[in-house]
């Protein structure tokens, strides 16, 4: 029996689409359909209904998924054991980031990935956190690294340290030592978009102190806020440790305040997958990394 079979057929059952499963292999969609249908032929059964456009397994091949399940953990488990010591196969990650992460420790991670994995490859997606969410159900993704979790069938999720925020201005304008909320209250806000956690966050905490916000501007782009404090537009509310990275070369400032705002969640999302173990070492070496070098804690 060809495993590159059996796979396709894992892959079309858990994305329930031969578009998505061909997206998620690199093949096209014929091969994804001639892979299904050699293998019903090997078998002698229909494992996929076609009688109409609407996704639905046979009871045959709701029997099949379970035993291909078992042999691709089977392959994994022996290509782990005998492959022990050999070279070093190159690896492609589809990784999906909301901004906060990418400006915050992404970009560094990545770095480490390569010089542990010289042969990695790396697909990048910057998107907000209902379209990361979206593409990982897809299978469009990887790993989505986002603030909420993707929850679903064999999804599985993670929460990672929290990502500390601050209110940020620019060094030359706002020069006061430290800022009570009534002073901010007065100035022009940006966040993110609206109804995101810090967006959310932003506007409970004025209300809970009993205050009126001036004027709240939601961008979903970092860099674009970043500009606009540079103009001298307003704060931003940014992770904090994306601003120390910004600060090294832009006229940026974390202000101190006599409020915190709440910290900004972080979820890393993958598909439990039986033929490879290659997201969830990337999530392990991810939640190592993040703790080890505290990019997301105030120090």
């Amino acid at each position: 029996m060809n495993l590159r079979f059996v796979e396709a057929f894992y892959w079309v059952v858990s994305l329930k689409s031969v578009s998505r499963a061909a997206e998620k292999l690199f093949i096209t969609q014929s091969a994804m359909s001639s892979r299904i249908a050699a293998l019903e032929e090997e078998l002698g059964v229909l494992l996929l209904d076609r009688r109409d456009k609407q996704f639905r397994l046979t009871v045959a091949g709701m029997r099949f998924f379970n035993h291909a399940q078992r042999l691709l953990a089977l392959q994994r488990e022996i290509k782990g054991e005998m492959g022990a010591g050999g070279a070093q196969r190159a690896v492609t990650l589809r990784i999906g980031a909301i901004e906060s992460v990418l400006h915050s420790w992404l970009i560094d991670w990545v770095h480490q990935m390569r010089r542990s994995h010289p042969d990695f490859e790396l697909e990048l997606t910057v998107e907000t956190t209902p379209v990361l969410v979206d593409q990982i159900h897809r299978g469009a993704l990887d790993i989505a690294f986002a603030a909420l979790p993707s929850v679903g069938e064999r999804l599985r999720s993670r929460a990672l340290p929290p990502m500390d925020m601050a209110f940020v201005g620019h060094g030359r304008i706002h020069r006061k030592r430290r800022y009570a909320l009534a002073d901010l209250a007065e100035v022009d806000l940006l966040t993110f978009q609206r109804g995101s956690q810090p967006h959310v966050g932003l506007t409970d905490l004025f209300r809970d102190a009993g205050l009126q916000l001036r004027r709240v501007h939601n961008i979903s782009s970092i860099s674009a806020m970043v500009q606009l404090v540079e103009g001298g537009f307003g704060v931003a509310t940014l992770p904090l440790a994306a601003v120390k990275r910004l600060s090294e070369r832009l006229p940026l400032k974390p202000l101190k305040c006599d409020a915190q705002l709440p910290p900004l969640p972080v979820h890393a999302s993958y598909r439990d997958d039986p033929t490879s173990v290659v997201a969830q070492g990337v999530v392990d070496a991810v939640v190592d990394y993040v703790r080890g070098a505290g990019v997301t804690r105030r120090r």
